[in-house]
């Protein structure tokens, strides 16, 4: 079975180009489809022209073209896939050709990250990045912890990594649409530390799992209701993975499961939370999961204790 981790990207004997979306890909190489050629597509490499397909229109596509693709995610057979593109194998050669990346990696490479531990994904990873295209940048691990604080770090001396300003902020809320306000929002993301600007280009800082840190499969769950929980955060190790993990202290519901990136990282250990989301049973037991649609409508994670935190800051004034 061929090995790929989220972030991943690999093109199959058509021509497309897949994202991969998970770690365990027991009946082919589970993903969702990016992107296409088309010859009056607005990304080019290699000679070729593509188009970018959001969600929806991937799946519409593959429904018309390969519907043995379509499951709740696009799963590809292995030999089906033609090439597979790798976040750490290419950053090197994405940070020759864009000294904004460079720089990202100059600064980890001062916060003790190893270079083996950084890479870049999406488009940028295929080499079909636009002018205006954002940055994604990977850190495997336990070293994204270290490249955060570095990134922290960096902003705070001044130079060419800054902090968000309000109107990146402003469009990032606009695109998520959460289920809180625009201050909440920006309360809960500014302390996450995984975003930033390099010399004014917007730029995330991602996580992906080291091999030694793939655990088997989350088991299958039955829906058996939407609810509204609070509790204690006992472990936050891959409150930014994908899905994001939480262990909470609940008596019912020890775990929530986030599918959705705006929540991801929402809350430290220690920390209080509240969630909603749907409950799953499983031969484990009980879980929260947050993201079941794509929107996340009436779906949340909130850290009650940074909220309150900041309440009594604004009461002092």
């Amino acid at each position: 079975m061929k090995r790929a981790r989220i972030r991943d990207f690999f093109v199959t004997v058509d021509g497309w180009i897949f994202a991969v979306v998970d770690y365990h890909h027991p009946e082919g190489i589970r993903s969702i489809l990016r992107y296409v050629p088309d010859p009056k597509g607005e990304r080019a490499s290699g000679g070729v022209r593509y188009r970018k397909l959001d969600f929806e229109a991937a799946f519409e596509f593959l429904r018309r073209a390969r519907p043995d693709y379509v499951r709740d995610v696009h799963v590809v057979p292995e030999e089906d896939v033609l090439r597979t593109f790798r976040p750490e194998e290419e950053l090197a050669r994405a940070a020759e050709r864009d000294d904004r990346i460079a720089e990202i990696v100059a600064v980890l490479d001062k916060g003790g990250v190893p270079r083996e531990k950084m890479g870049i994904t999406g488009s940028i990873l295929v080499g079909l990045e636009g002018p205006g295209s954002d940055i994604d940048f990977l850190v495997y691990g336990r070293d994204w912890w270290r490249a955060r604080a570095a990134i922290s770090e960096a902003k705070r001396l001044g130079g060419r990594i800054k902090e968000l300003d309000e109107a990146t902020w402003e469009r990032i809320y606009q695109k998520r649409v959460p289920e809180t306000g625009l201050a909440e929002f920006v309360l809960h993301e500014r302390r996450k530390g995984n975003r930033g600007l390099v010399d004014g280009t917007y730029f995330d800082l991602l996580f992906t799992r080291d091999w030694d840190q793939i655990a088997p499969p989350f088991p299958p769950g039955k829906k058996v209701g939407r609810r509204r929980i609070e509790g204690t955060v006992l472990g936050a190790e891959f409150a930014f993975d994908n899905p994001a993990v939480f262990e909470i202290d609940h008596p019912e519901i020890p775990e929530i499961l986030c599918y959705t990136h705006t929540y991801a990282g929402q809350a430290l250990p220690g920390e209080r939370i509240e969630a909603c989301g749907v409950v799953e049973e499983t031969d484990a037991g009980r879980r929260l999961v947050v993201g079941t649609t794509r929107e996340a409508r009436g779906e949340w994670i909130r850290s009650l204790t940074l909220l309150e935190r900041a309440s009594k800051r604004w009461w002092k004034g």
